[in-house]
């Protein structure tokens, strides 16, 4: 995929007076965009004057050459030298000569030379009508949207010309443009300046689909540098400054469609290396893959106001970030927001929580893979693992398996500032998402009971936020540690939980019993028979048996020849057993007859039981 980059190394020239003469030293260059110091040619006149070693005419002509006084709008077909970036020219040269090839109300569209007169007269038609449709969409949504959104470049600008120069030239491959915070300095501050507010494109991809988004892409690197460096003498974070010009592409709808797109190939190099620090830069296509997702996860959840806030901001990288998320009433900071956006790239479910996961339809199927651990299904067993990660990155591990208890330890080193996310998930993959407190030495403890027989398996994400500053090329890292085992429980630990196993059974049924009692005061006050059917044999000397109420109840609405007294107690005394022999000796022919007997026993079994069912219809 493409790489894109930010503004180059610049130069500011040093300028110094000295008794004898003006001294113009080469020029000192600075990572990022130059802060040029402010620069006023007439107190540099007076002050030479007043030394008296040239004239005013003098001065004009030495200095002529640097400023563009007498500024003349570009004609189609002019030729033009640009000094360019021989680190991402193809042919490592360090000027190119080009004519343009297209004006439109907003750009000048130039294209080199060599390589516009290597193609054929078909295909020079074919490059004219895609640069018409290119010229035609910066125009009317690319240059509108964004100015809209992060504000206008530098207009008129250095070369005091309201159009945007474009320059196609034959890049690396991989490479689709570029933006060169130099062009906005004068030649006397930096002599390698086109003096022009302009970018570079591949010649690669003219005609290809996400041309459009490339120039959108390096647009608003020239619309951060007016924004932040010229207004407010600082330069952006790179990582904030490439994630605000690659979320453009989203921004202006050309993600929409998914195949193909700018945010298509960002989530598949994200998906390849997602533990890639967020700050840390390296101009590297992992890097784009984490800031983009990021970015799309952040607008989501808080609002493009977030990253449109943070460029109008003195601050700049996080701190920016942090300071428009206060001015727009969030009480989360980038800090938690990363947290969470760690939870959101691994699970990826709005039923879990809207804030773990992206609603962008076209990443849904975004989901890290967490690195599988497993633990013996007997016996004890441990495993440690200890890994270095950069600053602002998260990484992702899934345990399963053990017996018994489970313990987690972490710990970070103590400069961190790690924080500890973790999911727990049983066997339908529903997870609880929890975090882990961390002490002040980045220490932690969890202990799961029972791990293997209430879950499936533990994730745990180890994160870091320390510095809210860029760190770039060769930013610290921080160690951690953690260690799982997988413990048995001890013949103590077995037996005093089968005790309060026991207990709990115990008080259950004590629980059990009030409620029937209570339920038997409430429907045996009246008539109405409660037993459906008696299944079960009765007998002298049953105590606080439902069934047994039941039976009385039954006798009771038999008259009071059989049972006068009508007691339901639910104990089955001699009182019932009366009633019973009574009801038996009514039915004799048919309870008492079969079994050879004459009088009543009392005893509730199978001959009794039917006749009480018949007679309740059952």
């Amino acid at each position: 995929m493409p790489t894109y980059r930010p503004g180059q190394d610049t130069c500011r020239l040093r300028v110094e007076l000295l008794p004898t003469n003006l001294l113009a030293y080469p020029c000192e260059a600075k990572k990022g965009a130059a802060q040029a110091a402010s620069f006023d040619l007439w107190n540099l006149y007076d002050r030479i004057i007043y030394m008296g070693k040239i004239s005013r005419i003098t001065f004009i002509i030495s200095v002529l050459s640097f400023f563009p006084f007498f500024v003349f709008a570009d004609n189609l077909g002019q030729k033009v030298s640009f000094s360019v970036d021989s680190s991402f020219d193809l042919q490592k040269r360090e000027e190119v000569t080009a004519t343009m090839q297209k004006v439109s109300s907003q750009a000048y569209f130039y294209i080199d030379d060599n390589w516009w007169n290597g193609l054929s007269s078909a295909e020079k038609t074919e490059v004219s009508l895609v640069l018409d449709s290119l010229a035609e969409e910066f125009d009317k949504k690319i240059y509108p949207t964004l100015v809209s959104a992060f504000g206008p470049e530098w207009r008129p600008g250095i070369d005091n010309d309201t159009r945007v120069t474009v320059l196609f030239h034959s890049l690396n491959d991989g490479a689709a443009g570029y933006f060169n915070s130099g062009d906005e300095y004068l030649k006397l501050q930096n002599p390698e300046s086109n003096q022009r507010e302009m970018v570079y494109l591949n010649t690669q991809y003219i005609g290809e689909g996400q041309l459009n988004g490339f120039l959108a892409h390096e647009f608003t690197h020239l619309i951060t540098y007016n924004q932040k460096e010229k207004t407010y003498g600082v330069s952006e974070d790179v990582w904030l400054n490439e994630a605000r010009a690659d979320y453009s592409s989203t921004l202006l709808g050309y993600d929409d469609t998914f195949d193909g797109s700018n945010l298509q190939a960002r989530v598949k190099t994200f998906l390849e290396k997602p533990s890639d620090s967020l700050v840390a830069w390296e101009n590297k296509k992992y890097d784009y893959g984490v800031i983009n997702l990021f970015v799309q996860y952040l607008v989501e959840n808080y609002g493009q106001q977030i990253i449109t806030s943070s460029i109008f901001s003195k601050k700049t990288g996080v701190d920016s970030l942090n300071e428009a998320l206060k001015k727009r009433g969030f009480s989360e900071d980038t800090a938690q927001i990363f947290r969470n956006w760690t939870v959101a790239v691994l699970a990826n479910d709005c039923s879990r929580n809207p804030k773990y996961c992206f609603k962008n339809s076209n990443l849904k199927n975004v989901k890290v893979v967490p690195q599988l651990n497993f633990l013996p299904m007997s016996g004890e067993s441990s495993l440690q693992f200890t890994n270095a990660i950069y600053d602002w990155s998260a990484n992702w591990y899934k345990i399963v398996g053990g017996k018994g208890k489970l313990i987690l330890e972490f710990n970070g080193q103590n400069e961190g500032k790690f924080s500890l996310a973790y999911l727990l998930c049983d066997f339908q993959d529903k997870c609880q998402v929890k975090n882990l407190s961390l002490d002040e030495y980045q220490d932690g403890k969890i202990v799961l009971e029972d791990f293997s027989k209430n879950y499936q398996s533990l994730i745990i994400i180890p994160a870091i936020q320390t510095d809210n500053s860029e760190s770039g090329e060769g930013q610290s890292t921080y160690l951690f540690t953690w260690k799982v085992s997988s413990v048995e429980k001890t013949d103590e630990e077995k037996e005093a939980e089968l005790i309060e196993s026991l207990l709990a059974q115990i008080d259950f049924l004590k629980r059990e019993i009030a409620r029937l009692q209570a339920e038997i005061a409430a429907k045996y006050g009246g008539s109405a028979l409660v037993c459906q059917r008696f299944g079960n044999n009765l007998y002298y000397g049953m105590v606080d048996n439902m069934e047994v109420s039941c039976l009385q109840q039954f006798l009771k609405s038999q008259g009071t020849d059989i049972y006068p007294e009508g007691i339901v107690s639910g104990n089955f005394w001699s009182k019932t057993l009366a009633a019973v022999i009574r009801f038996q000796e009514k039915y004799a022919s048919e309870i008492l007859a079969p079994t050879g007997l004459d009088t009543g026993t009392g005893y509730v079994g199978l001959k009794t039981r039917e006749k009480m069912n018949q007679l309740l219809g059952k």
